[in-house]
């Protein structure tokens, strides 16, 4: 007969288990396609990028559903609900419903976005790559080192 309630054991079934599923913060942001490695998710957590329920987050810290995050990646900055927890990283519209983004977090993001657009008319990009001769010029321009190491 299998036991159940010793410290090492397991529930007998997970329906009967007392506490909600939890998962590590750095493979919850992986699974819900925020970075593209958990890596990166990891590194994020070290660097201070995400912070859960107003806390900064360690890799390890476990996240339950009901939670919100706020999350600083390469896209921008998003304030999250979690809604499901997962290990696993699927499709992007499964992971999409895994966290609703609050309001704000998505109007302060369009409005980035916005901004950056406009700014492109002052400093359009260049037409074509700079050939050898305009490297130099930036380089020496910048200063930077010409020698080699």
């Amino acid at each position: 007969m299998p036991e159940s309630g010793g410290r090492n054991s397991k529930p007998l079934h997970p329906a009967l288990s007392l506490r909600p599923p939890s998962i590590r913060i750095d493979k919850w942001l992986w699974a819900a396609r925020f970075f593209k490695t958990r890596a990166l998710a990891s590194r994020a957590c070290d660097l201070g990028r995400i912070e859960a329920n107003g806390t900064r987050a360690k890799p390890a810290r476990e996240i339950r559903t009901g939670d919100r995050l706020r999350v600083e990646n390469e896209s921008g900055i998003f304030e999250v609900d979690v809604l499901a927890v997962s290990a696993l990283r699927g499709p992007a519209a499964q992971a999409q419903a895994l966290y609703r983004e609050t309001g704000a977090s998505r109007e302060a993001r369009s409005r980035l976005a916005e901004e950056r657009k406009a700014m492109q008319q002052y400093a359009p990009l260049p037409e074509r790559r700079p050939s050898k001769r305009d490297r130099r010029r930036i380089i020496q321009f910048r200063g930077q080192f010409r020698g080699r190491i």
